[in-house]
Parts: C-alpha cells; sequence; structure tokens
C-alpha cells in the first residue's frame, strides 16, 4: 500500500498559519506595532498604501536587533518573549508564539532593516513568499524598520477576498487606535498613502482618548478606578447621554492587551440600566490589571480573546466601579457603601417566648367618602368618562341620575387621570389592535402629563405616547422625502465645525451624496474636521454634532446597501431626534392635528425601533379596573 502521509514543507505550513494571524493588512499592523512596544519603542510610526494592500511600513526606535536575531526573526517559533510553556502563564509582553514574522514572509514580500544601540551599522533581510532572499550590512538608525509590500501577491484567492481600500483603511485604523489606547507613555503617528492622518504624542491615559476619539469626548469621561485583591481597575466610561445607537468607543484592556469580552461588555452596560434609551450603547475604556498567572491569553491565534480564573468576581467589581462613578457624577443616587446597615436577628430559644405583631385596621374607612358620599347611586365603572370628550361607546349620553353623588367634574377628572396614569406605570392595559379611523373634528383629548394624552377609537380608551406618535409621523415625512429627494435644507448662521475620528471622516467621505440627500450641507476642510453648514429644516433645533453622530451611526448600521436599507434607518434615525426636539405643553389642538397625522401613516402603531405607540384598553378592562 502507498504511503499517502506526507510532512508539508515549511512555506506551505506558514502559509497556513497566515490564514489565522494574519487575515487582512490589519493583522499585519498589529503584529508589528506590537512587537514594537515589545521592543521598548518610544516612538512608533506606520504608513500604509491603497489599505494595506501596496505598503505596510512600521518604523519603530526600539532596542533593534543584531544581525543573526534579524535572521531568526522570520523562521517560525523563533520567539525572545518565552523560554518554557510556563511563560506563557506570566506574560508582560504581547507576542510570545513566534509565528507572526514567519506568517507574513510567506504571504508578501518583506524587508527588515534594523539596528541594536550598541552597533554602528544595522542590517537588511529581505524575503519573499516565505523564502529568503538576501541579508546586507547598511547604515540605518537604531530600531526596527518593516516593510510589508504587496501582501496576499502570492495566494491571489485571499487577495480577492480583501475589501475595497478605504475599508481595509479603516481595519488599519481601529488596530492602531487600540495599540495606541494601550501605551499612552509612546508616541505614534500614523500616515494614509503618505499623507499625515493622526500624530499622537506621549499623554496622560486622559488626552490619548481624547486624541485618538475625538475632542467632544473630554467632557463625557467619568473617571472609573478600584483596586481589590482580585483586579485593579481604571480607566473611563461615558456619561449617560453620551449614548449612542452603534457606539464604536468600547475599549477593554488587560495588562495591556485589548480583549474582547461580551460577558465583561454586560457588566458594563447593565450599570446604565434605566439611565439611558433602549437600544443605545455608552463608551468606556475599562483597563484590568490583573496577575498574570490568573488569565490565559493563549486561546485565539489573534490573542483577542482571554480566559480569567475569576471571572464572576471580576464582573461584580466592573459593575459596582462603573454604577460608583455613574454615582459620583449624579446619574444615579449614590450610596453610601461604608454605611452600617447590618441588623440583629435574634437567635431561636426552644422555650422562648415571641411577640406577634398586630394588625390594625380602620373600620370607618371608606375609600370612596372623597367623592361625596358613601355609597355612590346609579354610578357605572365608566360614569363620566363621555362628558370629558371621551365617549367610549355609541351608547348615547348619561343621565344627571347617573352622577348623583359624583363630585364637581374638575375633580373627576383628575381622578380618571391619575387612574390611566397609574395603569401606563404599571403596564397593565393589554395591547389591542387598532383601526383609526373616523378621526375628525369629533375627536377630543385628554392631555396625560407631559408625555402622554388620552382618546377614544373604537369604543375603546386609546392611551398615545407623544413622543414615539410623533417619530412615527415624521418616519413617514423623512422615508418620503428621502425617496422623493425632496429633503429641505436649513443652512446655518455660523456654520459648525465638528472633530470626527478618522473612521468617520472616512464614512462621510464615501456617502457625501447620501448626506446632502439627507439635507446636511458638509464640507471636508481637513483629514480630522467636517464642517456643517446646514441641516435638514425640521431638525433645526437639535445640535448639529448630535445630528450628525446619530445620522453616521445610521449610515453605518445600513453597511454596504445604499438603497433601501439605509434611507429607512437614516429616516428613523431623523425621526427619532426630531421626536425630541418637539416642545412640552402642546395644546389641545396641536395633539388633535398629531392623532390626525398618525392616522395617515403606513404604520401608526409602532415607532421604526419597534416600540408601542398607543396602548388600548376596553370597556370590560376598565370596569375591573373599576370594581
Amino acid at each position: 500500500m502507498t504511503d499517502k502521509i506526507r510532512l508539508l514543507s515549511e512555506s506551505v505550513a506558514n502559509q497556513i498559519a497566515a490564514g489565522e494571524v494574519v487575515n487582512r493588512p490589519s493583522s499585519v499592523v498589529k503584529e508589528m506595532m506590537e512587537n514594537a512596544v515589545d521592543a521598548g519603542a518610544k516612538s512608533i510610526t506606520v504608513n500604509f498604501r491603497d489599505g494595506g494592500k501596496e505598503l505596510i511600513q512600521i518604523v519603530d526606535d526600539g532596542c533593534g536587533m543584531s544581525p543573526v536575531d534579524a535572521r531568526l526573526a522570520f523562521d517560525r517559533h523563533a520567539t525572545s518573549k518565552i523560554r518554557e510553556a510556563e511563560d506563557i502563564y506570566t506574560l508582560h509582553t504581547f507576542g510570545f508564539r513566534g509565528e507572526a514574522l514567519a506568517s507574513i514572509a510567506s504571504v508578501a514580500e518583506v524587508e527588515l532593516r534594523t539596528r541594536p544601540c550598541d552597533s554602528e551599522l544595522g542590517t537588511k533581510v529581505e524575503l519573499a513568499g516565505g523564502k529568503f532572499v538576501s541579508q546586507n550590512s547598511v547604515n540605518v538608525p537604531v530600531g526596527s524598520q518593516f516593510i510589508v509590500k504587496n501582501l496576499f501577491y502570492n495566494v491571489p484567492a485571499r487577495r480577492r477576498f480583501l475589501e475595497k481600500s478605504s475599508t481595509e483603511a479603516r481595519h488599519i485604523m481601529a488596530e492602531f487606535q487600540r495599540v495606541a489606547l494601550c501605551n499612552p507613555s509612546i508616541a505614534f503617528t500614523l500616515y494614509d498613502n503618505d499623507a499625515l492622518v493622526s500624530k499622537l504624542p506621549p499623554s496622560t491615559l486622559r488626552q490619548r482618548i481624547v486624541g485618538v476619539i475625538g475632542k467632544n469626548i473630554a467632557r463625557k469621561l467619568l473617571d472609573v478606578e478600584t483596586d481589590t485583591s482580585i483586579v485593579r481597575i481604571e480607566g473611563f466610561t461615558g456619561s449617560p447621554d453620551s449614548a449612542r445607537q452603534t457606539n464604536k468607543e468600547q475599549f477593554l484592556f488587560v495588562n495591556g492587551r485589548y480583549f474582547k469580552s461580551p460577558y465583561f461588555h454586560k457588566a458594563v452596560v447593565s450599570a446604565y440600566e434605566k439611565l439611558i434609551p433602549a437600544n443605545t450603547q455608552p463608551s468606556y475604556f475599562i483597563y484590568l490589571i490583573i496577575d498574570p498567572e490568573k488569565i490565559d491569553v493563549n486561546v485565539h491565534p489573534q490573542k483577542t480573546e482571554v480566559k480569567f480564573t475569576d471571572g464572576l468576581e471580576i464582573w461584580q467589581i466592573i459593575n459596582a466601579a462603573v454604577r460608583e462613578s455613574l454615582a459620583k457624577s449624579g446619574a444615579v443616587p449614590p450610596m453610601d457603601f461604608d454605611m452600617d446597615t447590618s441588623f440583629e436577628i435574634p437567635v431561636a430559644r426552644d422555650n422562648g417566648t415571641y411577640k406577634i405583631p398586630g394588625i390594625t385596621a380602620n373600620p370607618e374607612f371608606n375609600p370612596f367618602t372623597k367623592y361625596g358620599s358613601d355609597e355612590p347611586k346609579g354610578r357605572s365603572s365608566r360614569a363620566g368618562l363621555a362628558d370629558f370628550g371621551i365617549p367610549l361607546s355609541s351608547r348615547g349620553s348619561r343621565s344627571s341620575d347617573e352622577f348623583e353623588g359624583i363630585a364637581d367634574p374638575d375633580t373627576l377628572e383628575d381622578d380618571y387621570r391619575n387612574s390611566v396614569m397609574e395603569y401606563i406605570d404599571g403596564d397593565d392595559i393589554s395591547q389591542t389592535a387598532l383601526q383609526l379611523e373616523d378621526v375628525g373634528d369629533s375627536i377630543d383629548i385628554l392631555p396625560l402629563g407631559q408625555r402622554y394624552f388620552a382618546t377614544s377609537v373604537g369604543g375603546m380608551l386609546v392611551v398615545v405616547d407623544r413622543c414615539r406618535a410623533w417619530e412615527a409621523v415624521l418616519y413617514d415625512r423623512y422615508l418620503s422625502m428621502l425617496r422623493n429627494d425632496s429633503a429641505v435644507t436649513q443652512q446655518l448662521l455660523f456654520p459648525e465645525r465638528i472633530t470626527l475620528s478618522f473612521d468617520d471622516i472616512i464614512l462621510i467621505k464615501e456617502n457625501l451624496l447620501d448626506f446632502a440627500a439627507f439635507g446636511f450641507d458638509i464640507s471636508l476642510p481637513d483629514e480630522h474636521t467636517v464642517e456643517i453648514g446646514g441641516v435638514p429644516a425640521d431638525l433645526t433645533g437639535i445640535a448639529p454634532q448630535e445630528l450628525i453622530y446619530d445620522i453616521i451611526d445610521a449610515v453605518r448600521d445600513g453597511g454596504r446597501n445604499t438603497g433601501q436599507l439605509k434611507k429607512e434607518r437614516v429616516a428613523a434615525a431623523m425621526a427619532a431626534m426630531g421626536s425630541r426636539a418637539k416642545g412640552q405643553n402642546p395644546t389641545r389642538e396641536e395633539l388633535m392635528s398629531l392623532v390626525e397625522q398618525l392616522s395617515a401613516c403606513a404604520d401608526y402603531s409602532y415607532t421604526p425601533s419597534g416600540l408601542a405607540v398607543m396602548t388600548a384598553f376596553s370597556n370590560e378592562e376598565i370596569k375591573k379596573r373599576l370594581k
């Protein structure tokens, strides 16, 4: 029988490994930047062309390498980071496997120029497709310069699956930001096609976050800091008013290493419960410092997953730390953890005598005395509702006998309003499919506080959320405008400039025509700034910065779909903003007009995000409630 099993050649094995370690240009940037940090660099410069497909260049002023080390660095499993298997569990460096350089060199043309501080000359090593080409002495500054050209040139299938250059550039920027956020004491510079994109000098952690994300976040950062025997936590979390629908400003780090954890993400987000709107996310930059022996980073090829020995305890500590930060900011009532809230529990004894608390009641109490008579005569559970503009049925008007013993109509209206509000607060109203018909001149409105109002539809009492009703109306209006390219722009008296992240700037560049269709007048004076000269006419009451962030999120959520899906998402975002801009204390005429507009909507029962606009309860439900 012919033998079938063969050992793979080193070049093929490296290409297979590259599929796990290097899946796009940003992976190369990540590995090279982390190597530079491990080398003790104080300054790191990144330059790329054509989204990293043509060129990636990383220059650092770290310790450099000797000629022998420079050659060995490209051999698989060659590393200076560990010596024994046990070293994996006491890591203080990013790299440790010794696979990155071999994997990169196997799918690209690579050149390394490097010199240690104790040598007058450096060395240049060249490889192509994993094969050694040459090694020569050169005159270079102390440190290392990696040049990666024509990524995946020898794996055309992989190259074809790369995204367009602007998308790959965004991924590179994301990796650049993560490494920069881990190391605020190091200077970082980024070039895209030889044009300066970002320059970050050595700074404090807060300054680094502002430098990476943008000046707009500076006033929204809340300090998070706690120190326990299990973990030390420091960093920042965003104020509740900075929460966004799609928030990319969420970073977790452990011992200076970026990692992903839906579990710890939940620990942060749950601290914001009832503080931020549904379907929004807070910003956070959480840094964990923990004993390396209590974590395992050797889980994922790209080292973005980490296992924790004390995961449950760390979850609770993160949650408590964020809640404490929010409490200090006044977002939630502060809690005094030092207060002695303990109480003494008596010890049970076999022959002990215990006094059972008595229950007292006032036999004279009658909840109906406030209506004037102990026993209302002829009053049904629906008495008086029709007299206040809410005809719940077509049974006709009530006789005066039905109101015998009832206080004046103003008192009854107040009591009725309170009863309905109890329904709303208690979520005790059944959801009913409604048909908004015949909402002409006969309609009447009963306001219930600032947000709700009641009306009658089809013989049922209907309570409407005013803000959500406006959201549904505006969604229909904006969607029609976007479909017909009929958006109206209101020019600002003074154009406003906003500093945005590199990622957001690229997205705006790619969608300038769409932003114009939405009603924005936008220009890009430089690589970090947008200038807003005009905004959609219906949204002039909202800060331009808030508008641009929400529309960016909506466009990003639309992904590559430039058709109906994107228009729907943008219309939904604009509607949500427009509903918030509607003033308080609306008149009855304004509410009646709102109901008429709502009845003309394609979907008047729910907002674009799926929240109920109205709720109704039948005569039977009212009867049960008022027993």
